[in-house]
């Protein structure tokens, strides 16, 4: 039998709720995650009363935030990015193309960009030469895409 903590959300969190949200979780996800990255607290009454005393403060917080990823997707969205790299024969990579080098090669391109925003395909680091479309996850509810051409280098 799982037991299940009760957490109240102090921002939105993809997959879970929105901001002020009341959610059952799991203790470890709770404790080890959501709790220690201030994206919940426990819901006490206490803790309860004192997330509706800040209500205003923390939504105008997400606002804010929110309004900073879309201002970043206006200069990241549509980005052209060219990375080479080692080939083998037929396209083969002899390593891969994954996200420190993606966020490398945005930096040269004059915008920063964290690694873990960074979204690669389903299949993960790419592994062959040619153009993809990476996504990058600025915020719960902002994603840019970026263009990626991964070429033979000479």
């Amino acid at each position: 039998m799982v037991t299940m903590m009760d957490i109240i959300l102090l921002e939105k969190v993809e997959n879970l709720g929105n901001l002020g949200d009341k959610v059952r979780v799991k203790p470890g996800y709770g404790r080890n995650f959501l709790i220690p990255s201030g994206k919940a607290v426990r819901a006490t009454p206490e803790r309860i009363k004192e997330f509706e005393a800040r209500r205003a403060e923390l939504e105008k917080a997400a606002a804010e935030a929110k309004q900073q990823a879309e201002t970043r997707r206006a200069g990241i969205d549509g980005t052209e990015i060219s990375i080479g790299a080692r080939v083998a024969g037929e396209g083969q990579l002899y390593g891969s193309v994954a996200t420190p080098e993606i966020a490398e090669a945005l930096a040269a391109a004059g915008h920063t960009v964290e690694r873990q925003e960074l979204r690669l395909p389903e299949d993960g680091p790419i592994r062959e030469v040619g153009t993809y479309e990476i996504m990058v996850h600025l915020h719960a509810d902002v994603d840019a895409t970026i263009t990626l051409h991964v070429t033979a280098e000479e």
